[in-house]
Parts: structure tokens; sequence; C-alpha cells
């Protein structure tokens, strides 16, 4: 086997591996809750758990020269996006989670690429062609297959849920179009470990200025679950989609994300014994066709 084939194929692999593994997240949320734990409680455990592990990568990388001049008025955007996009995303996925199924969860949040497509129209100007207006209206209508059947079994707390997750994916897309420019300047490594910083010190606050209960009463379970949320669904498939999308591309690995739903809906089902209709398998079918055409057409443009 050639190296750039074996690179390819190793790309892939790690990409699949990172995906699933993000995908785990909303399965092992869900498993805490049965432990009547709330959201706030379970998203500290993740950033506690997790914040070791960001502090000595940033340290590692402190001396790294950074690609482009970096200026305090940076930093302080790195401070904002951190608090968008890891802080408040994270918080708002967390919270629909207690209203929605996870294979849901993943099927609602998976359309952020086409809310970065709507801001960087509003914000940036860049232009929406046909194809993708066209993929767009067809993931909305995804979502709306697969979540209207949902609010006719479980009840009107589906929509909660539902805005919660969708809160979410504004959210982080705001994160992904308002940190384009500065990634170039502090590097992918720097920038999201100092974004998961003041993620964490956000929630760190919130908890503190929030909660009144005892973080220390929590069954077992729970602090375990928050230890591979944080390690296992976090941590480690950030980096392996990153090297990921160095090994095949950004355009090659949009193909492969669209198995994060399925693999999502896999996981509930084994775990959680979440059962889907088939009329919401074909929204997840939709969405995830409209997903793919958004992306490779966004990829194809660049």
């Amino acid at each position: 086997m050639q190296k750039s084939t074996k690179t390819f194929v190793y790309g892939i692999l790690l990409g699949v591996l990172g995906i699933v593994l993000f995908s785990s997240k909303a399965v092992m949320v869900k498993l805490a809750y049965r432990y009547q734990v709330d959201a706030i409680s379970i998203l500290l455990l993740r950033m506690v758990f997790s914040f070791p592990f960001y502090v000595v990568i940033a340290f590692l990388y402190r001396n790294k020269k950074n690609e482009e001049t970096v200026t305090n008025k940076d930093y302080l955007w790195v401070v904002a996006f951190g608090l968008v996009g890891y802080y408040l995303a994270s918080y708002f996925d967390f919270v629909g989670l207690t209203y929605i199924k996870a294979s849901l969860e993943r099927i609602i949040l998976f359309i952020y690429p086409t809310v970065v497509l709507l801001l960087n129209k509003i914000f940036l100007k860049k232009p929406i062609s046909n194809v993708q207006t066209g993929a767009i209206l067809l993931t909305y209508l995804g979502i709306i297959i697969a979540f209207g059947t949902e609010v006719s079994i479980s009840g009107n707390d589906t929509y909660l849920g539902g805005f919660f997750i969708i809160l979410s994916a504004i959210t982080y897309a705001s994160y992904l179009v308002g940190s384009g420019w500065l990634i170039p300047k502090f590097g992918v490594v720097k920038f999201t470990s100092y974004a998961m910083i003041i993620s964490c010190f956000s929630v760190f606050i919130h908890y503190g200025l929030t909660y009144k209960g005892d973080i220390f009463t929590l069954p077992w379970q729970v602090y375990l679950l928050g230890f591979l949320i944080a390690i296992f669904a976090t941590v480690i498939p950030s980096y392996l989609v990153s090297a990921s999308i160095k090994m095949i591309n950004s355009s090659n690995f949009a193909v492969i994300a669209g198995f994060g739903p399925i693999s999502t809906i896999v996981l509930a089902a084994i775990f959680l014994n979440e059962k889907l209709t088939l009329l919401q398998i074909l929204g997840a079918l939709v969405v995830i066709i409209g997903i793919l055409i958004v992306s490779l057409k966004s990829n194809k443009s660049k």
C-alpha cells in the first residue's frame, strides 16, 4: 500500500473513531440523567475532568510561535468565543437532553453547518448558491419530519428540548464563524486549548452561582460517566478529528461526518433502548443528505 493511500485510510479510520466518540456524549449524558443528576452538575464533571488535559496542552504549546501577530484584542475574542462555543453550546445541549432522546438530539444538532452558511450570509455577506439553499431547505424538512413525530410520542416537552438543542447548534455555529479568523493566528491546538479553558472557568462560575446541592454526594456511576464524557467524548475525539481533517482534508471529512447521527442512533438503541419510528429514520436520512450537500458544496467553493 502506497504511503499516500495508507495515510488516507488512516485518516478515515481516525475520523470515524472521532465521530463515534463524539456521538457517544449524548448517550452517556442520558445514562447519567438516570441517577437524578441535573445538567449543570454533569457539565461540571465533564469540565473538571477535561480541564487538566487542556491546561497541560496549553502549557506545552505556550512557546510555539503564533502563525500571525496576536494582539490583546485577539485574546479578548478568544474569551468571547470560549464562552459562546464551548460553554453556552454545551450547556444548551445538556439541558436539551433532559427533554429529548439522544438520537433526536444528534439529528437536530447536526444542522449547525447550515447555520454557519446563514450566519456567513448575514454577517460576512458570503453568497449562498441555489444548490446550498435547496440543501438547507431539505435539511430543515428532515428535522420537521423527525421532530414532529416525536412530539406525538413524548409530548410537548419535546418542543422545549428541541429549542435548547437548536440554541446549541446556533451558538456552536457562531463560534465556528467567529473563530475562523483567530485559528490561523493561534494555531488549532492553542486556540482550542485556550477556548476550552475559558469554557471550563465559565462552567465553574455558573455552578458556583446557581447550584445549591453537593457535588461530592453523587452516585459513583455519575462520576464515572463524567470522566468518560470528558476523556472519550471531548478531549480524545477533538484531536482525532483534527488529525483526520489534516490527513484527508475537510471535504472528505464532510462525507464521513454523516456517520455521526447514525452512530448516535445505534448507540442509543443499544445502551438506552431508544427506538426511532420509520418516519424519524427517514427524517434523519434527509437531514444527513442535506448536510452532506451543504458541506461538500462549501468545500468545493473554497
